[in-house]
């Protein structure tokens, strides 16, 4: 269990981006945290260590970055993990058979595949509703729900969820409030602060930023979970090498520098969109004409740089994406290079067709997600593949 603080001293988010969770290096006072690349640790006695055992269950250099992210979320506890999908199944183990879980349906389509294809045969039943409206979350709930499971933005719709409102309902049930916060980061939005009980991310987008790594993250504030949570972190396994830690470690230091970046390109590069296209094809949360535009300022502080476009026919899709140079065809995101993505054959292809089109995943929708070159360029970029639409 990974405590940030030690006093009641909170920095400004910079000053954690930077220094939160990180100790000088005791031997030469090296002021980056070292990648500790050992499998276990040497014992001065038996029963008596330097509260290191087997590397499954604590490495210095994970340690560091779990107090650093807990830190930006402004929670308790971090634990990282070897992707954002091993954070969903380790967070999964949490609950047994009988339990019920309501989903937001636009949930990344891996985390659909998780839970139809193998949790529901343990045991557990899930129910996927439209979590933009309260009500409906609401209407969901059942005896034995024991979990809300909400992504915010979502992935490829943009959808919102208003979190106050979401925690308020699971409370009332006697069930938790999940949040996948990995569109917003905690640069934008952080949930807890809104009623949520535990935050996930994939690492491998914004917080780390450099596409050159896979990794998850959990951040809660209560102890008792938080002790269940390492319980299951070492029993289950799905931890993170030292490199990987350190290389989002080195990422979340420039998360401040970086998000703001982000999010004026998707702001100019959604604006020429709707411009373009028209406000009805341009899928932002940032835009006036996206119908949850107040709930995005009231709970985020930026909008950032994800943009989906509906382009109506997967040939029109396809003519833009390979038309685009600056912009990769590649499936992630949140990296400090543009990538643009085609979400029915890419990141939502494990989800059956019937339910892609009734969620308005089509073959004609792609998704950007803006990067933090100069957006001149970027915009240059889009002219060129869009003259064909």
């Amino acid at each position: 269990m990974t405590r940030v603080y030690d006093d009641d001293l909170v920095p400004a988010f910079a000053t954690r981006a930077i220094h939160a969770g990180q100790r000088p290096e005791p031997l030469a006072g090296a002021i980056m945290t070292p990648v500790y690349l050992t499998s276990t640790y040497v014992q001065d006695a038996l029963g008596h260590n330097k509260g290191y055992e087997y590397a499954r269950g604590k490495n210095p250099t994970r340690e560091a970055l779990e107090r650093n992210v807990a830190a930006l979320e402004g929670g308790r506890h971090g634990f990282a993990f070897s992707s954002g999908m091993g954070s969903v199944d380790s967070i999964m183990k949490l609950f047994r058979a009988g339990d019920h879980i309501v989903c937001g349906e636009n949930l990344y389509g891996g985390v659909f595949r998780l839970f139809d294809k193998l949790l529901q045969h343990f045991g557990l039943s899930f129910s996927w509703v439209d979590t933009r409206d309260p009500q409906v979350i609401a209407d969901a709930m059942q005896p034995n729900t024991r979990l809300v499971f909400v992504e915010t933005p979502s992935n490829p719709l943009m959808r919102l969820c208003d979190l106050r409102a979401a925690a308020d309902i699971a409370h009332r049930h006697d069930a938790l409030l999940l949040v996948d916060n990995t569109f917003a980061s905690p640069f934008f939005q952080r949930p807890l602060e809104l009623g949520a009980d535990i935050i996930y991310h994939s690492t491998t987008k914004y917080l780390n930023g450099h596409s050159d790594m896979i990794g998850g993250m959990v951040v809660v504030n209560d102890d008792s979970l938080a002790e269940r949570l390492q319980f299951i972190l070492n029993a289950a396994g799905a931890v993170p090498g030292p490199f990987d830690s350190w290389l989002a470690l080195r990422g979340t230091k420039t998360l401040h520098l970086r998000m703001p970046r982000h999010d004026a390109n998707g702001r100019q590069i959604a604006g020429w969109l709707a411009e373009r296209l028209g406000e009805e094809r341009v899928i932002y949360p940032g835009l006036p004409s996206h119908p949850q535009h107040a709930l995005a300022k009231s709970q985020m502080s930026g909008f950032g740089g994800m943009i989906s476009v509906e382009l109506g026919t997967k040939e029109k899709a396809n003519e833009v994406l390979t038309r685009c140079r600056l912009f990769s065809l590649a499936e992630s995101l949140g990296g400090v290079e543009s990538l643009i993505s085609h979400p029915a054959s890419m990141t939502h292809a494990s989800v059956d067709p019937e339910r892609r089109a009734r969620l308005g995943i089509t073959e004609g929708l792609i998704r950007l997600s803006c990067g933090v070159e100069d957006v001149g360029d970027l915009l240059a970029d889009l002219e060129h593949a869009f003259h064909v639409v």
